[in-house]
């Protein structure tokens, strides 16, 4: 390599080319000018006599310069992050119909992002106003089976069909894994020290970013987003207030110390053993029959503390700030501040809340920000809801952390629910469609509504000519010699008559307007705007929807509708449009 260098060289002072280079295992290079060189390998079959392998063999070219390449070079991504997006996956090792990973995934959606940039944000890209946002992946599947709980389902795992057994096991058995007490604190750990993690590492490598974080799921992702935000503090104080209160509020307002407790039940002899035992008021209503045998409390006083505090958790509630329900919703929240799911007993007395009909609890940990969007995509987080038994959504609440909530899905995804029936029950109205990246509607969907407000007008005419036609048939006749005058009474009667038809019809018009786009009122979920988005299908969607059910679940990664009001969402916040307004 070193001869090979300090010949090339000297051609290039010397301006001397077509020189004949020759290596010690017989390969022959000649530099024929300083973008061309040559490169002829030995022949296997060499003679005895030593006969040199010259121009013998095909040679091998090595072009110096760029020009005439026919790949192209991609300019790269912006240096300059405008936001970061913390993406989390759903059920199962693959993402997609080519079962590529929650990494490969989005990296699609990344890409997709860029382009929609230079299309669409090409002022702001011009005038430097904006660089990109970073999507990020999140994963929790692969922490969750490596503890050990693929070995334990082998073991019981049938041998026959092995491969549908296999992916039952991969990829189901993750919804059952998420309602298991243990396996769901695993899950919800997993992915809020992962966000956490990485949100840490992002700004150690990224100093200079100022921009906002938000979070995006799929499918059951959403729904574990859905639970930690809505278990969110929305500042340390909250956190502190909870650790910082053993004692127990009581219905009226009073609050009982537990040595009052003791002495109000004649056993204060036994404050010192729980003083000495570290257990305050709060951790002996946790208690149980044994754990106070072990600290050498007596079987009567056992019995005098365990009905004591069993009566008063049944007659006044007795709050357990570390459980938390996961619904996504602490009980003290629920019951005295947002109201975020209740329900009414069969006597009409008053609300309550039912935590304790098989739900999970789980310790939610706390993110180290504040997510400003969370998106949904394909998300079962309203069915999930209403099997927990949560029957309606507060218009009030709002999630603690984050201002923003969006419920992206395809109207053929078998997987995906609605959230804005569940604020607004009583009202049944459409979700609002995402515009297509390339402005308006698709054509099939134009050419179906065109259809249907066709023969709208076409009704209303066939039924303006019917009511015309039967009244001059059921007019009375007249004499013959007022034939005239009764000519003109007929035509001022019709003329009257479509004048009023007319103006019925221009009544009827804007009425019908206003109902397609009726003022609802839903919530402050996110932020008093709509909650749910619904995709257009695809033409040949439309043919036979369940061909594309399970393709309309796995959809987002390379939507450019989605991706396109994630980053209008986003940048909306920034104060910076698109270009041109879609419709």
């Amino acid at each position: 390599m070193s001869s090979l260098k300090e010949t090339y060289m000297l051609a290039v002072t010397l301006d001397e080319w077509k020189k004949k280079l020759e290596s010690p295992n017989r390969e022959i290079i000649i530099l024929h000018n300083p973008k061309l060189m040559v490169h002829y390998q030995p022949v296997a079959g060499s003679d005895e006599w030593g006969s040199t392998p010259t121009e013998q063999g095909r040679p091998r070219t090595v072009k110096r310069g760029v020009e005439n390449i026919s790949v192209d070079i991609h300019c790269g991504e912006p240096l300059q992050i405008d936001h970061l997006v913390f993406v989390v996956h759903g059920i199962g090792p693959a993402c997609d119909l080519r079962f590529r990973s929650i990494v490969q995934c989005v990296n699609d959606f990344r890409s997709v992002s860029l382009n929609l940039l230079q299309t669409h944000f090409k002022k702001a890209q011009e005038n430097q106003q904006i660089g990109r946002v970073e999507f990020l992946p999140v994963n929790w599947h692969s922490p969750l089976h490596s503890t050990g709980v693929d070995v334990d389902l082998q073991r019981i795992t049938l041998p026959s069909i092995n491969r549908l057994r296999h992916f039952t096991n991969d990829t189901i058995l993750d919804v059952f894994f998420y309602n298991s007490p243990t396996y769901c604190q695993t899950i919800v750990d997993t992915v809020a020290s992962e966000m956490n993690r990485i949100y840490t590492l992002f700004l150690q490598r990224n100093p200079n970013f100022k921009g906002g974080v938000s979070i995006a799921g799929h499918s059951l992702g959403s729904l574990i987003l859905f639970d930690i935000l809505t278990n969110q503090k929305d500042s340390l104080v909250d956190m502190d207030s909870e650790k910082v209160a053993p004692n127990i509020v009581t219905a009226e307002g009073d609050t009982l110390t537990l040595e009052e407790d003791l002495k109000k039940l004649q056993l204060s002899e036994f404050f010192s053993i729980f003083e000495k035992e570290k257990v305050d008021k709060e951790a002996l209503a946790l208690c149980t029959d044994k754990d106070l045998q072990e600290m050498g409390i007596p079987l009567g006083p056992r019995k005098k503390i365990l009905n004591y505090f069993r009566t008063r958790k049944n007659s006044t509630g007795i709050n357990r700030p570390t459980l938390q329900p996961a619904s996504g919703v602490t009980v003290s929240n629920i019951s005295k501040e947002s109201g975020f799911c209740s329900k009414t007993d069969a006597t009409g007395n008053g609300d309550y809340l039912d935590v304790g009909i098989g739900q999970v609890s789980v310790k939610y940990p706390r993110l180290i920000y504040k997510p400003e969007i969370f998106f949904a995509f394909g998300s079962p987080i309203g069915m999930f809801l209403t099997v927990r038994g949560l029957k309606r959504i507060d218009p009030n609440y709002k999630f603690p952390t984050c201002k923003g909530f969006f419920n992206i899905y395809h109207p053929f995804d078998p997987v995906a629910y609605r959230i804005e029936p569940m604020v607004v029950p009583g009202v049944e109205f459409e979700p609002m469609l995402i515009p297509h990246h390339k402005g308006r509607k698709r054509m099939h969907l134009e050419l179906r509504e065109g259809l249907t407000r066709m023969s709208m007008d076409l009704k209303n005419n066939l039924l303006g000519s019917l009511r015309m036609a039967w009244k001059s048939f059921t007019r009375a006749p007249y004499p013959a010699l007022q034939a005239s005058e009764s000519t003109e009474e007929t035509e001022a009667e019709s003329e009257s008559s479509s004048e009023k038809l007319s103006d019925v019809n221009t009544e009827e018009t804007p009425m019908a307007v206003k109902e397609e786009v009726p003022p609802i009122n839903v919530g402050m979920l996110n932020g008093g705007q709509r909650i749910d988005y619904v995709l257009q299908e695809k033409p040949i969607e439309s043919f036979n929807e369940y061909l594309f059910a399970l393709q309309s679940h796995l959809c987002y990664w390379e939507s450019e509708d989605t991706v396109l009001l994630v980053l209008k969402e986003i940048y909306q916040t920034q104060g910076i449009f698109l270009d041109q307004p879609l419709q």
